[in-house]
Protein backbone atom coordinates (compact mmCIF):
# COMPACT_ATOMS: atom_id res chain seq x y z
CA UNK A 1 0.00 0.00 0.00
CA UNK A 2 0.96 3.65 -1.15
CA UNK A 3 0.23 6.88 -0.11
CA UNK A 4 1.12 7.86 -3.53
CA UNK A 5 1.47 6.37 -7.01
CA UNK A 6 3.15 7.88 -9.41
CA UNK A 7 2.38 7.48 -13.10
CA UNK A 8 5.32 9.22 -15.08
CA UNK A 9 7.25 7.72 -18.06
CA UNK A 10 10.29 9.76 -17.74
CA UNK A 11 12.42 8.00 -15.51
CA UNK A 12 15.00 10.68 -13.96
CA UNK A 13 11.30 12.72 -12.96
CA UNK A 14 10.00 9.97 -11.44
CA UNK A 15 12.67 9.14 -9.36
CA UNK A 16 13.01 13.10 -8.66
CA UNK A 17 9.91 13.15 -7.37
CA UNK A 18 9.64 9.84 -5.75
CA UNK A 19 12.96 11.03 -3.83
CA UNK A 20 11.08 14.08 -3.40
CA UNK A 21 7.76 13.09 -1.79
CA UNK A 22 9.32 10.22 0.58
CA UNK A 23 11.12 13.02 1.83
CA UNK A 24 7.92 14.46 3.50
CA UNK A 25 6.89 11.19 4.29
CA UNK A 26 4.52 9.75 2.28
CA UNK A 27 5.36 5.97 0.49
CA UNK A 28 5.05 6.51 -3.10
CA UNK A 29 4.50 3.61 -5.56
CA UNK A 30 5.92 4.99 -9.35
CA UNK A 31 4.42 3.26 -12.17
CA UNK A 32 5.82 4.08 -16.29
CA UNK A 33 3.05 3.47 -18.56
CA UNK A 34 -0.75 3.40 -18.53
CA UNK A 35 -0.80 -0.42 -18.40
CA UNK A 36 0.99 0.05 -15.14
CA UNK A 37 -1.26 2.64 -13.63
CA UNK A 38 -4.14 0.77 -14.03
CA UNK A 39 -3.26 -1.84 -12.17
CA UNK A 40 -1.19 -0.27 -9.35
CA UNK A 41 -4.23 1.84 -8.49
CA UNK A 42 -6.05 -1.73 -7.41
CA UNK A 43 -2.69 -3.20 -6.02
CA UNK A 44 -1.68 -0.05 -3.93
CA UNK A 45 -5.17 1.53 -2.95
CA UNK A 46 -3.31 5.06 -3.07
CA UNK A 47 -4.74 8.49 -1.68
CA UNK A 48 -3.65 10.17 -4.23
CA UNK A 49 -2.78 9.62 -7.86
CA UNK A 50 -0.20 12.39 -9.75
CA UNK A 51 -0.77 11.41 -13.05
CA UNK A 52 1.42 12.67 -16.12
CA UNK A 53 -0.55 12.74 -19.59
CA UNK A 54 1.67 12.00 -22.36
CA UNK A 55 2.38 8.71 -21.31
CA UNK A 56 2.62 4.87 -23.46
CA UNK A 57 -0.51 3.79 -23.74
CA UNK A 58 -3.51 4.16 -22.49
CA UNK A 59 -2.00 7.43 -22.07
CA UNK A 60 -3.08 9.91 -19.25
CA UNK A 61 -7.08 11.15 -20.20
CA UNK A 62 -7.85 7.16 -20.70
CA UNK A 63 -6.57 6.14 -17.32
CA UNK A 64 -8.43 8.86 -16.22
CA UNK A 65 -12.06 7.90 -17.66
CA UNK A 66 -11.40 3.95 -17.02
CA UNK A 67 -10.02 5.01 -13.07
CA UNK A 68 -13.30 7.14 -12.59
CA UNK A 69 -15.60 4.55 -14.98
CA UNK A 70 -14.64 1.87 -12.17
CA UNK A 71 -15.21 3.87 -9.03
CA UNK A 72 -11.86 4.83 -8.01
CA UNK A 73 -12.64 8.02 -6.10
CA UNK A 74 -9.30 9.39 -5.31
CA UNK A 75 -8.03 12.57 -5.64
CA UNK A 76 -5.76 12.92 -9.40
CA UNK A 77 -3.22 15.37 -9.69
CA UNK A 78 -2.26 16.27 -13.20
CA UNK A 79 1.65 16.85 -13.95
CA UNK A 80 1.93 17.38 -17.38
CA UNK A 81 3.39 19.76 -19.87
CA UNK A 82 -0.11 20.10 -21.85
CA UNK A 83 -0.53 23.41 -20.67
CA UNK A 84 -3.41 24.62 -22.96
CA UNK A 85 -6.92 25.64 -21.49
CA UNK A 86 -8.89 22.73 -23.66
CA UNK A 87 -6.29 20.08 -22.50
CA UNK A 88 -7.17 21.33 -18.64
CA UNK A 89 -10.75 21.51 -18.83
CA UNK A 90 -10.49 17.98 -21.02
CA UNK A 91 -8.57 16.83 -17.60
CA UNK A 92 -11.04 18.18 -15.49
CA UNK A 93 -14.06 17.01 -17.26
CA UNK A 94 -12.36 13.60 -16.81
CA UNK A 95 -12.07 13.34 -13.22
CA UNK A 96 -9.41 15.32 -12.34
CA UNK A 97 -9.19 17.78 -9.08
CA UNK A 98 -6.29 19.86 -9.64
CA UNK A 99 -3.64 20.42 -12.72
CA UNK A 100 -0.43 21.56 -12.57
CA UNK A 101 1.93 22.36 -15.44
CA UNK A 102 5.54 21.49 -16.38
CA UNK A 103 7.81 23.15 -15.52
CA UNK A 104 6.83 23.26 -11.88
CA UNK A 105 7.85 24.80 -8.63
CA UNK A 106 8.60 22.06 -6.17
CA UNK A 107 7.07 23.87 -3.41
CA UNK A 108 3.83 24.70 -4.90
CA UNK A 109 3.20 21.06 -5.82
CA UNK A 110 4.19 19.80 -2.88
CA UNK A 111 1.31 22.27 -1.03
CA UNK A 112 -0.88 20.70 -3.92
CA UNK A 113 -0.05 17.41 -3.12
CA UNK A 114 -0.63 17.82 0.76
CA UNK A 115 -3.66 19.75 0.26
CA UNK A 116 -5.62 16.65 -1.64
CA UNK A 117 -4.13 13.73 0.48
CA UNK A 118 -6.01 15.93 3.53
CA UNK A 119 -9.28 16.91 1.88
CA UNK A 120 -9.25 12.95 1.07
CA UNK A 121 -8.58 11.64 4.47
CA UNK A 122 -11.21 14.14 6.00
CA UNK A 123 -13.51 12.93 3.16
CA UNK A 124 -13.26 9.11 4.22
CA UNK A 125 -13.86 9.89 7.91
CA UNK A 126 -17.49 11.45 7.01
CA UNK A 127 -16.97 15.03 8.69
CA UNK A 128 -20.79 16.36 8.90
CA UNK A 129 -21.57 18.91 6.62
CA UNK A 130 -24.79 21.39 6.62
CA UNK A 131 -27.63 19.68 6.07
CA UNK A 132 -30.57 22.24 4.86
CA UNK A 133 -30.82 22.19 0.92
CA UNK A 134 -30.14 24.84 -0.97
CA UNK A 135 -31.89 25.87 -4.40
CA UNK A 136 -32.19 28.59 -7.00
CA UNK A 137 -33.32 28.34 -10.48
CA UNK A 138 -34.13 25.13 -10.90
CA UNK A 139 -31.30 23.58 -9.01
CA UNK A 140 -30.86 22.27 -5.46
CA UNK A 141 -27.98 21.74 -3.77
CA UNK A 142 -27.73 19.06 -1.10
CA UNK A 143 -24.76 19.19 1.29
CA UNK A 144 -25.43 16.03 3.38
CA UNK A 145 -25.42 13.93 0.28
CA UNK A 146 -23.18 15.78 -1.71
CA UNK A 147 -25.72 16.06 -4.72
CA UNK A 148 -26.93 18.51 -7.02
CA UNK A 149 -30.42 18.49 -9.23
CA UNK A 150 -31.57 20.62 -11.84
CA UNK A 151 -35.33 20.54 -12.95
CA UNK A 152 -35.53 17.04 -11.12
CA UNK A 153 -32.50 15.17 -13.11
CA UNK A 154 -29.16 14.57 -10.74
CA UNK A 155 -25.61 16.45 -12.39
CA UNK A 156 -23.05 15.10 -12.00
CA UNK A 157 -20.28 17.03 -10.25
CA UNK A 158 -16.70 16.39 -9.50
CA UNK A 159 -15.79 16.71 -5.69
CA UNK A 160 -13.83 20.10 -6.24
CA UNK A 161 -16.74 21.41 -8.36
CA UNK A 162 -19.11 20.56 -5.45
CA UNK A 163 -17.19 22.13 -2.91
CA UNK A 164 -16.72 25.31 -4.88
CA UNK A 165 -20.21 25.48 -5.18
CA UNK A 166 -21.19 24.90 -1.83
CA UNK A 167 -18.46 27.57 -0.99
CA UNK A 168 -20.80 30.08 -3.12
CA UNK A 169 -24.49 29.00 -2.50
CA UNK A 170 -23.53 29.20 1.78
CA UNK A 171 -22.61 32.57 0.74
CA UNK A 172 -25.08 34.87 -1.30
CA UNK A 173 -24.53 38.17 -2.54
CA UNK A 174 -20.67 37.93 -0.96
CA UNK A 175 -18.17 38.23 -3.22
CA UNK A 176 -15.44 35.98 -2.86
CA UNK A 177 -12.11 36.15 -3.94
CA UNK A 178 -10.21 33.14 -6.17
CA UNK A 179 -7.67 33.75 -3.23
CA UNK A 180 -10.11 33.09 -0.65
CA UNK A 181 -11.72 30.07 -2.95
CA UNK A 182 -8.48 28.29 -3.18
CA UNK A 183 -7.76 28.27 0.60
CA UNK A 184 -11.25 26.90 1.45
CA UNK A 185 -11.81 24.58 -1.31
CA UNK A 186 -8.40 23.55 -2.32
CA UNK A 187 -6.87 24.48 0.99
CA UNK A 188 -3.82 26.14 -0.87
CA UNK A 189 -1.80 28.78 1.05
CA UNK A 190 -3.06 32.04 0.17
CA UNK A 191 -0.23 33.21 -1.81
CA UNK A 192 -0.62 30.19 -4.03
CA UNK A 193 -1.65 31.65 -7.92
CA UNK A 194 -3.99 29.53 -9.66
CA UNK A 195 -6.36 29.47 -12.60
CA UNK A 196 -7.88 26.02 -10.99
CA UNK A 197 -11.03 28.13 -9.88
CA UNK A 198 -11.68 30.05 -13.16
CA UNK A 199 -11.42 26.54 -14.86
CA UNK A 200 -14.02 25.05 -12.50
CA UNK A 201 -16.15 27.71 -12.13
CA UNK A 202 -16.62 27.46 -16.09
CA UNK A 203 -17.24 23.83 -15.78
CA UNK A 204 -20.38 24.66 -13.46
CA UNK A 205 -21.71 27.36 -15.15
CA UNK A 206 -21.77 25.01 -18.03
CA UNK A 207 -23.71 22.15 -16.16
CA UNK A 208 -26.00 24.74 -14.66
CA UNK A 209 -26.99 28.31 -16.37
CA UNK A 210 -29.30 28.13 -18.43
CA UNK A 211 -27.16 30.41 -20.61
CA UNK A 212 -22.92 29.26 -19.24
CA UNK A 213 -22.07 32.16 -21.84
CA UNK A 214 -24.16 34.69 -19.87
CA UNK A 215 -24.96 33.26 -16.34
CA UNK A 216 -27.61 34.62 -14.16
CA UNK A 217 -26.02 33.09 -10.96
CA UNK A 218 -22.65 32.08 -10.86
CA UNK A 219 -20.81 35.57 -11.79
CA UNK A 220 -17.61 36.98 -12.01
CA UNK A 221 -16.97 40.04 -9.85
CA UNK A 222 -13.99 41.78 -11.94
CA UNK A 223 -10.57 42.08 -10.37
CA UNK A 224 -12.19 40.86 -7.17
CA UNK A 225 -13.43 37.25 -7.08
CA UNK A 226 -16.78 35.29 -7.91
CA UNK A 227 -20.39 35.84 -5.90
CA UNK A 228 -23.40 33.61 -6.43
CA UNK A 229 -26.43 35.65 -7.27
CA UNK A 230 -29.83 33.04 -5.94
Amino acid sequence: MADILLVEDHRDIAEGLRACLEAEGYSVAVEYDGGGGLAAVEREGPSLIVLDLMIPPPDGFELLRRWRECGHLQPVLVLSALGTEPDKVRGFRLGADDYVTKPFGLDELLARVGALIRRHKIWRQGVPVPSMPISFAGVIVHPSSRTVSRHGEVVPLRPKEFELLLALVSRPDTVISRRALLTAVWDYSPNVESRTVDIHMVELRRKLEDDPAFPRHLLTVRKAGYVFRP
